[in-house]
């Protein structure tokens, strides 16, 4: 099995609030993420995917149609969005930087080829701070 690895780079507002609680225990929980009018962040996302080289390319997949996938799949609904308003696989999904990672987990395994296996997602936030998800 080899792994490849392709990243990319989106630039998003969100706000984490859970309307179930108290505005004071949000901005406890969330701290700066709770901010009212929203923040953003400069997001790194890497994706990794598994599988045999195919014996006439070499290629576990083509990294010029993983990179397109990951366009329309993931970077052209997320870049220079709000990521609770405007990205309609987040849609009731508190954004949390763990929680973005499965959500483009599921929106990525519809687009990629059968023969090839999505083995990683991974999201950093900041500088110090990051998810990755390797499925169920």
């Amino acid at each position: 099995m080899v792994y490849i690895t392709r990243k990319a780079h989106f630039t998003a507002a969100h706000r984490l609030h859970n309307p179930n609680f108290s505005d004071e225990w949000n901005k406890e929980t969330f701290g700066g993420c709770n901010h009212i009018n929203w923040h953003g962040h400069n997001y790194d996302l890497e994706i990794t995917i598994a599988g045999t080289p195919h014996p006439d390319t070499g290629f576990v997949m083509d990294l010029a149609v993983l990179k397109t996938i990951i366009k329309t799949a993931i970077l052209d609904k997320c870049d220079h969005r709000n990521l609770n308003m405007d990205v309609d696989f987040m849609e009731g999904i508190m954004p949390t930087t763990e929680n973005m990672c499965i959500a483009f987990w599921k929106e990525l395994q519809k687009e990629l080829p059968t023969d090839v296996k999505l083995y990683k997602v991974f999201v950093r936030e900041t500088l110090n701070n990051s998810a990755e998800y390797l499925g169920e």
